[in-house]
């Protein structure tokens, strides 16, 4: 792998962890996610730097960025945009909404009621929006990076499978060590340290990373290794809904990301056992289990598939 590469990513890695203190692995998923032109889903309690670290990605990188906070009253209008009637022109207009934007950031999205989720559906899928029967395409890239509190469901609307299902990763912050905390003190002083970020990364230099994932080699044994933990997740007693096939192709993009991000130009084993819960356990639903835990069974559930399903060689 020539340095290139190598280089712009290291940089991007860097520049986000100057404001998500201590937290390489959270750094890591999110830029293979971006790589890998999927979405990212935060998932914590409040303070925890999950808005801190989807404004880091956008800052870091040269595109249009727009966040949006969601809320019980927000319409799919005010996602997507609406048709504006001119009098004088005596026709309507198409107004867009913040949707289309490079970055767009939907904070606390389970807050906002599932017309208003849905609305996003086609945009993450297919990078489009349509609306009044015209087809409008979104720039590239796309990247939507959402947050939500899984601790507190009062005045909430649970995503639905299928939205879950076009998250390429969910990942956790998760509380820091001490000394990094500390560090969050020292540069707080002056301000927030997210708003004196500089891109370090141009929608060009983006774009091209992205082809360049799609040209990783994934050998026959890995992508036989993928579907074999995949197949387990439709058959196991305590889940009542596998990864799907759009879940399986997420996953096998996100190994090629992976591979790229870590400076090889092929993916291995390790690659597919370290990205296997941030990217299916999401989508997978447990029986039986009551809602505030299911998605720590479901990481769980994953590990076990992990711990029984043969390596290749």
């Amino acid at each position: 792998m020539s340095s290139g590469p190598n280089l712009a990513i290291q940089r991007l890695e860097e520049n986000i962890a100057q404001v998500l203190l201590g937290k390489p692995e959270v750094i890591r998923l999110s830029v293979v996610t971006l790589l890998a032109e999927g979405h990212l889903l935060i998932e914590d309690a409040p303070g925890l730097g999950k808005t801190s670290l989807a404004k880091a990605i956008a800052h870091s990188l040269n595109c249009q960025f727009t966040r949006l906070q969601c809320t019980p009253d927000l319409l799919p209008s005010d996602i997507l945009g609406s048709s504006i009637f001119y009098p004088n022109r005596g026709e309507f207009e198409f107004r867009k909404g913040p949707l289309f934007t490079n970055v767009f950031l939907a904070d606390e999205i389970n807050r906002t009621t599932p017309r208003t989720q849905s609305a996003l559906l086609e945009a993450m899928m297919e990078h489009q929006v349509s609306a009044d029967g015209q087809t409008y395409p979104l720039e590239r890239p796309f990247l939507v990076l959402a947050t939500q509190n899984p601790f507190e469901f009062e005045g909430t609307y649970p995503l639905p499978e299928n939205q879950m299902d076009r998250f390429m990763i969910c990942t956790a912050v998760g509380y820091p060590s001490r000394a990094a905390e500390k560090q969050v003190f020292d540069s707080h002083r002056q301000g927030e340290p997210v708003n004196t970020l500089s891109p370090v990364l141009s929608s060009t230099e983006l774009i091209l990373l992205q082809q360049q994932v799609r040209s990783v080699t994934v050998d026959d044994s890995i992508s036989n290794y993928m579907l074999d933990l995949v197949s387990e997740t439709r058959t196991h007693k305590e889940l009542s809904l596998g990864v799907s096939t759009r879940g399986a192709l997420a996953f096998y993009r996100a190994v090629q990301s992976l591979a790229l991000v870590e400076g090889r130009t092929y993916a291995i084993p390790d690659d597919v056992k370290r990205l296997a819960s941030p990217v299916l356990a999401h989508r997978v639903v447990c029986g039986g289990i009551i809602r505030e835990s299911q998605r720590q069974r479901a990481r769980q559930i994953i590990h076990q598939i992990l711990e029984t399903v043969p390596v290749p060689n």
